[in-house]
């Protein structure tokens, strides 16, 4: 069996697969539930709908993974559908060994963590004062606030401002102005407002406890489904910041990994001569190397992400939802 008739034998027990299940389901439970062919068949088209939307979303990632995993020479043939071909690690091998790729990965990483950290701090110490009903003149604050996220100075003030302070070609470039989100900053006042009982907090006034102390032991500690949202939301956003690199930074060992993978996949530059190349089996190799570490690149630029994510799976959807009703 060719590798084309294996992969076309996979897709097919895949359908086959959901297809009986999906029969199995709708008969034990969907039929009895509503009562009515019509109705089954109605959840049926349902599922199908859905089952084609989730192979849109899969088979080009699934497509994406194998050819990193594939030779240089089956990405340019087309061979690679859903498995890889000629299975080898030299295109992570060789991006891990890229001066460029591993001096933007770590530079994401730099900027990822402390963005984050810099984005909580502020948003929820904004967040709080702003969400008490004893802060004088929180409307004109609050208006303040929500005018920024209509109107702003555009891309050549902003590029103006970061020179007359000396921050372009620096790494506070990537950092600091994203300082506040508004909109983040409202999901968190609003979830203070509404998630946090006030007598708690008059509970801990009376007790003699400082406004600070109540924010640091108290709004915090019942703040974690929050916290763990808005750390996911900036930090995603940070690892994908790539036009504060393309404005402000003319170094490239302060460019982030997204601004190298646009490099690679738009501009397509990738310099063999910054890696190893004993990496590579001989001119053929060299000639469409390129491919090969395109799709290895991306790959590792996801990694990050994908293992943040099931650590505060937990809190994502309590998190969205808390808050979601804006005041």
């Amino acid at each position: 069996m060719s590798k084309g008739e294996f992969n076309q034998y996979v897709v097919s027990q895949f359908f086959r697969f959901i297809l009986v299940r999906m029969g199995t389901t709708m008969r034990r439970s969907r039929l009895k539930q509503f009562g009515g062919i019509s109705d089954g068949l109605t959840i049926g088209a349902i599922y199908i709908f859905l089952i084609c939307i989730l192979l849109i979303i899969l088979l080009p990632v699934m497509n994406i993974v194998s050819s990193a995993f594939s030779s240089p020479s089956a990405i340019v043939r087309g061979r690679v559908n859903l498995l890889p071909v000629e299975f080898t690690l030299l295109g992570f091998r060789a991006a891990l060994t890229h001066s460029l790729i591993v001096s933007g990965f770590m530079n994401s990483i730099i900027y990822t963590v402390l963005g984050t950290l810099m984005n909580l701090s502020l948003t929820l110490c904004v967040a709080y004062p702003l969400s008490r009903d004893d802060l004088v003149g929180k409307r004109i604050i609050i208006a303040f606030f929500t005018i920024t996220m209509f109107i702003s100075g555009g891309i050549v003030p902003t590029f103006l401002l970061m020179n007359s302070l000396g921050l372009l070609d620096t790494r506070a470039a990537m950092i600091v102005p994203a300082g506040v989100s508004v909109f983040n900053m409202i999901i968190a006042r609003t979830f203070m407002r509404t998630s946090i009982p006030k007598d708690l907090l008059g509970a801990a006034e009376i007790d003699g406890c400082s406004d600070f102390g109540i924010f640091i032991k108290i709004v915090l500690p019942l703040s974690k489904p929050l916290i763990a949202v808005l750390t996911l939301l900036f930090a995603v956003g940070h690892w994908n910041a790539f036009f504060g690199g393309l404005m402000f930074l003319r170094n490239s060992d302060l460019f982030p990994l997204q601004l190298v993978l646009r490099q690679i996949l738009i501009l397509n530059q990738i310099d063999i001569t910054q890696m190893d190349v004993t990496l590579l089996r001989d001119l053929w190799d060299r000639q469409y190397f390129a491919e090969l570490i395109q799709y290895s690149s991306i790959v590792i630029s996801t990694v990050p992400i994908m293992i943040l994510y099931p650590f505060i799976q937990k809190y994502f959807i309590k998190g969205v939802m808390l808050g979601s009703i804006k005041g």
